[in-house]
């Protein structure tokens, strides 16, 4: 079983969560977590919601910005007709 830690707080395991990144050590999805603060939730909040730690939030986010900064976009050409 191949398990991945990024961050030491984010975990990617096929076996858990069908292998979508949780906080290391729970069953509480990356992106549940990153929902939570995109719906105005504070950090705190997210953090007793979910007993995770602010510094499993912050490793939330850090994972993300990483996935984002890696992505390439390229403009499509649009159609004024």
């Amino acid at each position: 079983m191949a398990t991945s830690t990024l961050h030491k707080r984010i975990s990617i395991d096929p076996a858990v969560c069908h292998g979508k990144p949780v906080i290391k050590g729970t069953r509480v999805l990356v992106h549940v977590v990153l929902d939570a603060l995109a719906g105005g939730d504070s950090i705190a909040a997210i953090a007793k919601d979910y007993d995770i730690t602010e510094a499993d939030i912050r490793a939330a986010v850090a994972y993300a910005s990483e996935l984002v900064s890696g992505e390439q976009h390229f403009p499509g050409s649009r159609s004024t007709g």
